[in-house]
């Protein structure tokens, strides 16, 4: 397999998620999901995915559509298409799979992975991410991680804006 086709096997599909994610169970892997935009991937964003990693042994991102971005940020948003997006998260090493949702949350992809550990930066209290109720009552853990200070996507798009 060459590195572009074990780059491309990570963005999962409807079709090929949950098969994926009932081998890693059956093997007894512990999984963690994040979600975001990763609109422009920076510093901030690898401190916090591996971190995320070192929580399970696999690390599932749900990645929000281009129109659930645009419904979220507004219509000038995301900067890079979601494949672009899928893509670069899915080429780094700690990252197992990535998942495209539509929905303006990922509640629906949280309860269909179930997974063991849900993580989410630490501008959240627990409760107050989305699928806490899921995971809590499966036993599992959420987590919240602190961003690395300096570090933000609107951040960058107001200096390329000269804000």
């Amino acid at each position: 397999m060459t590195p572009i086709e074990h780059i491309k096997n990570k963005i999962l599909t409807n079709e090929n998620l949950l098969s994926t994610i009932q081998k890693w169970k059956d093997n007894a892997e512990k999984i963690v999901f994040t979600n975001g935009c990763f609109d422009i991937l920076h510093q901030g964003h690898i401190d916090y995915l591996a971190k995320s990693k070192a929580l399970g042994d696999r690390l599932i991102i749900g990645v929000n559509a281009d129109t659930s971005i645009s419904r979220i940020k507004g219509k000038c948003r995301p900067i890079q298409d979601e494949y672009s997006r899928l893509i670069l998260l899915a080429s780094m090493e700690f990252v197992d799979a990535v998942v495209l949702f539509f929905e303006d949350t990922p509640y629906n992809l949280i309860f269909t992975i179930q997974p063991d550990v849900l993580v989410k930066g630490a501008d959240y209290t627990p409760s107050e991410i989305v699928g806490y109720d899921i995971i809590t009552k499966n036993g599992g853990e959420v987590v919240t991680i602190p961003f690395l200070k300096g570090y933000s996507t609107t951040k960058i798009i107001e200096k390329i804006l000269g804000k």
